[in-house]
């Protein structure tokens, strides 16, 4: 039996509860503040509009139903590292863990800690370089209250998924209650490839189920909750971007969400007049600070499950009870780094956004086609959840992840490449940190 197939989990005992609350709070974050003016910008009219949101939550639902049958069939700690060494040999899984680690996780931490600066700046301005100094304070000190056991990180995710909840559906419940907006003459967008770049911005704003692989080791009788995790977490995210949208063309009007560049902004306004900027600002700091705390939470793991797997990172293996330590502190100063360079840039969550999302959807791609491979390879199981409608189910998954890995690499710009460039250098990293062969005996 293979090394990592023996992992010892970090922490058994995350209720259906709990996994649910770390998703939603992951996905229902500042994505849904910054998107929709990038896709109002690139539709016709109103029905296509929502429509991608809805193609988004099937596309989330899809991939959904084929995490759950990997993470409850193959639980562990490293989540897609785990299915993608299996399927496809380690050397494909440690150049995964590679750009995880460089690139996918910590730079989406990098760009949710933006994302809050940018409007914790609004709270307490710091000057020029406020937003880059508000990014890294919380990723400090949401990194330590991760450090200080995963019981209080669990807690502390409760607290801030049910705030961020809260504020979301008093902004629903607001916008939906106005009289509605009367529509105004539009310039229509037109063309698959402005179709395609806002599926992408539909698509990174729906980004974060995904880390539910990371807690399949946690979850308590993990092959009978985790679709249930996965279910209500999806159902949940898809109704409560509807509705937000929903929400932000009876008050603004497509036309309006397309000139907004703080959608979320405009649409408190003018609900509760000027004290909306302030209020927002408290809402999506929220919504950040939820989102942070879960990916910290979650990305820890791999480096755990990395570094019991391969001997010169055995460190990042070693944590302190429940916790892996070394991990976060690891995962904290690369997020750091990224920091730093989105601040010299001078927009920081787009460069950090488009850094992200081709080795994302590359990934994402290959774990699609692990899920063929471990499936043909595993006899059925009375207890293991199946996939429904297989093979068209993970064949749809693996059909959106291209289009979106191709979608990424023709639309976005330099941010893309550096993150491509960044993946294309862990090849030699990994060749020569690679544990060799050891030889047969008699060979």
């Amino acid at each position: 039996m293979a090394k990592h197939e023996r992992q010892k989990p970090l922490l058994a005992g995350i209720s259906v509860l709990h996994g649910a609350a770390f998703i939603v709070g992951i996905v229902v974050g500042v994505g849904i503040f910054k998107s929709p003016q990038l896709v109002a910008q690139n539709v016709a009219d109103e029905t296509t509009f929502i429509a991608l949101w809805l193609v988004g939550g099937l596309i989330t639902f899809v991939g959904a139903l084929v995490y759950a049958e990997l993470a409850s069939a193959h639980p562990s700690g490293g989540g897609e590292y785990h299915f993608l060494s299996h399927a496809l040999g380690r050397p494909i899984g440690l150049l995964f863990a590679w750009a995880r680690i460089t690139v996918i996780q910590t730079g989406a931490i990098a760009a949710v800690a933006f994302a809050y600066g940018d409007y914790a700046q609004q709270l307490l301005p710091l000057g020029a370089w406020g937003p880059a100094l508000h990014a890294a304070l919380a990723l400090i000190v949401l990194s330590a209250v991760n450090l200080a056991g995963a019981t209080r990180g669990k807690r502390f995710q409760l607290l801030l998924t049910g705030t961020t909840m809260t504020a979301v559906l008093a902004v629903i419940a607001a916008g939906l209650l106005m009289t509605p907006h009367s529509p105004a003459v539009t310039t229509p967008a037109t063309g698959s490839s402005a179709l395609g770049l806002a599926l992408i911005f539909v698509l990174l704003t729906y980004g974060g189920w995904t880390e539910v692989a990371y807690l399949s080791a946690e979850i308590t009788d993990v092959r009978r909750n985790m679709i249930r995790v996965l279910m209500i977490a999806t159902v949940t995210i898809v109704l409560i971007f509807l509705l937000m949208n929903l929400a932000f063309l009876n008050i603004l009007g497509l036309e309006g969400i397309r000139q907004s560049s703080a959608v979320g902004v405009s649409a408190i306004r003018a609900v509760v007049g000027p004290q909306g900027a302030t209020a927002l600002a408290i809402l999506v700091c929220c919504s950040a600070l939820s989102t942070l705390n879960g990916t910290i939470f979650t990305g820890a793991r791999l480096y755990h499950a990395v570094g019991n797997d391969l001997p010169v990172l055995n460190k990042l293996g070693i944590g302190s009870g429940d916790t892996p330590t070394a991990a976060i502190i690891a995962q904290s100063a690369i997020a750091l780094a990224l920091v730093a360079f989105g601040a010299l840039t001078r927009d920081g969550f787009e460069a950090m956004a488009q850094y992200t999302a081709p080795v994302f959807w590359l990934f994402l791609l290959l774990v699609g086609l692990s899920y063929f491979i471990l499936r043909r390879r595993a006899p059925a199981e009375a207890q293991r959840f199946r996939v429904p409608l297989y093979p068209l189910t993970p064949a749809l998954f693996c059909v959106s992840c291209g289009y979106l890995l191709y979608s990424s690499l023709a639309y976005t710009g330099l941010g893309a490449m550096v993150g491509v460039a960044v993946l294309l250098i862990g090849v030699p990293v990994v060749w020569l940190t690679m544990p060799k062969a050891r030889p047969q005996p008699g060979s």
